[in-house]
Order: structure tokens, then C-alpha cells, then sequence
């Protein structure tokens, strides 16, 4: 590899002292480095620019660097390498002090790519009729969750995999997360970890209404539903779509959000032959016990 940008969340690395430290060493190399602020990748003019040249996006900060950042960069097939800012940094492949380490395994040609599934939510606001409202995509690499609004009482959701209805469920949300973010909310609802490699999708209920939750798992390249019914005859369900935690959207009664695998997938690249099962006990220890 020999172009690299270099993407920093400002409040990891706030002067910009690891973020120089990479450039310096990617330049001494004789190669080429372009610095970009997270909060100025999308609409970038500069960016756009000189995407054409970038092998590889270097990305200093947590999980949700990383994630904001596959999000921006998901159409130029471009692989992230994570430098980990933040605490337990799934996502990221390496840590501070092995910076110049990976950066001569980069510069080598020494790594490999992992593909990671990502899913597209398109919300589907009904209006007067069918819903015919108009419609929101929004892709996540980690999980789409919706959720009651506020302090809102519980909502009723239909859950519907490839038009065939699994369950009307109550309670403050589901959870429709990919594998690689089954260690994320999915983990904390009760969900199951999935690996990595893994082409499905998880349904996971948030405080389900009922004795007996149950996430379920569906194949990646099957069709979820989820409509928002209305809970009570008097009352308006009021709930919102979220998309990795950033973009949300409001939700009202007869609103359905539509989610298949996305079109792009998401380009982790790998130093180390460290097993999902290595990364999951060095990172979360305990508590998987």
C-alpha cells in the first residue's frame, strides 16, 4: 500500500499527536497520507477528490469512529484499519503502541481483508393509506433497533421474515442486529454472538412482555419487517428507528421499517491471525463467564 487516509475522531486524539505521529511515518516511507477530521468525511469536497487514490483509511478512535466511518466510506471499497482510542474497541485491529508495527505490515502488503455483513433499514411512514408516506434508507454495520420513544409505555411490534409473521411482540423494542454487532446491544439484550464470518441476521426482543424471549437468528439474505401497531385503541404507539445509534427516526402507529442485507459490505482489515473467540475473550474476560 502506498495511500493512505488518515481519519480521527478530534475528541480521542485531541492534538492531533498520534494522528501526526502516523503521518510523519507514513511519509518517511515515501508514501502518501491525506488527514481528514471525522466530522468532515461526508460532504467533503477535498475528499472526494482524492478517494480514487486511497487504498486503505487508517481511523483513530472507538467502535463508533469505526462504524461512522464505514458508513461514510461503504460505496469506494475502501478497507479500515482501526487504531483503538477508545475502550473496548471491537472493531479495531490494533492498539496504540503497535501503530508502526502495523503500519510496516500495511506497507508490505501484509494483512488481509474481512468482509463484514451490513444491513439497509428503509422506513416506511403510513400517512393515508398503505404506506404511502414516502420512504428513509439508512445502512448499519453494527444493528437497526426500534424502540419506544421516550417514556413512552410499550410498544406492539409485527415481525415479519420474507412476509411470513413470526410474532406480535410487546415490550420496548427489537433489536435486528448484524454479526458484527451481535457483541454490542445485541449482547446486552441476551442475544447470541455470532462470528464475524457469519452471513445472517439476529432478531433480538429489548424487555420483551412476555415469559419466554427469544432472539432469533435469520439468514442474511432473508427479508425482515417490522410494523408498528397501535398498542391500545385509544392510544398512538410512539416509537423511533435507530441506525447504529446515530441516525434517528420517528415512528407512529402503521409505520414499518423494511431490512435486507445492504448493498456494500464493510472492509476490516486484519493483521493477526486472532480467532473471533481469541478477540471475545481478550475483550470482554469475565464476563463471558
Amino acid at each position: 500500500m502506498d495511500n493512505f487516509l488518515i481519519i480521527t475522531n478530534m475528541e480521542k486524539d485531541k492534538d492531533l499527536r498520534l494522528t501526526r505521529t502516523i503521518e510523519a511515518y507514513i511519509q518517511k516511507a515515501g508514501k502518501q497520507s491525506y488527514l481528514s477530521q471525522i466530522s468532515t468525511v461526508t460532504g467533503n469536497a477535498l475528499l472526494k477528490d482524492i478517494i480514487s487514490k486511497v487504498e486503505c483509511a487508517i481511523v483513530l478512535g472507538g467502535d463508533g469512529t469505526i462504524i461512522q466511518t464505514a458508513n461514510d466510506l461503504m460505496a469506494y471499497n475502501i478497507p479500515i484499519l482501526g487504531v483503538n482510542l477508545g475502550t473496548v474497541g471491537f472493531l479495531a485491529e490494533i492498539e496504540e503502541h503497535h501503530v508502526e508495527e502495523a503500519l510496516d505490515s500495511l506497507f508490505d502488503d501484509c494483512y488481509h481483508v474481512e468482509n463484514r455483513l451490513m444491513i439497509q433499514g428503509e422506513v416506511i411512514h403510513h400517512i393515508n393509506g398503505p404506506y404511502d408516506g414516502g420512504e428513509i434508507i439508512h445502512n448499519a454495520l453494527n444493528d437497526i433497533v426500534i424502540a419506544r420513544k421516550g417514556f413512552s409505555r410499550i410498544i406492539s411490534l409485527g415481525i415479519y421474515v420474507n412476509d411470513e409473521l413470526v410474532d406480535d411482540f410487546r415490550g420496548d423494542g427489537v433489536i435486528i442486529s448484524t454479526p458484527t454487532g451481535s457483541t454490542a446491544y445485541n449482547l446486552s439484550a441476551g442475544g447470541p454472538i455470532v462470528t464475524s464470518r457469519a452471513n445472517v441476521m439476529v432478531i433480538t426482543p429489548i424487555c420483551p412482555h412476555s415469559l419466554s424471549p427469544r432472539s432469533i437468528v435469520v439468514s442474511g439474505d432473508d427479508h425482515i419487517k417490522v410494523a408498528v401497531r397501535k398498542s391500545k385503541k385509544t392510544q398512538e404507539a410512539e416509537a423511533f428507528a435507530s441506525f447504529d445509534g446515530n441516525k434517528e427516526i420517528d415512528l407512529s402507529t402503521d409505520d414499518m421499517i423494511s431490512i435486507k442485507k445492504a448493498q456494500y459490505d464493510t472492509k476490516l482489515i486484519k493483521l493477526s491471525n486472532s480467532g473471533i473467540y481469541e478477540v471475545l475473550r481478550l475483550k470482554l474476560g469475565n464476563n463471558l463467564n
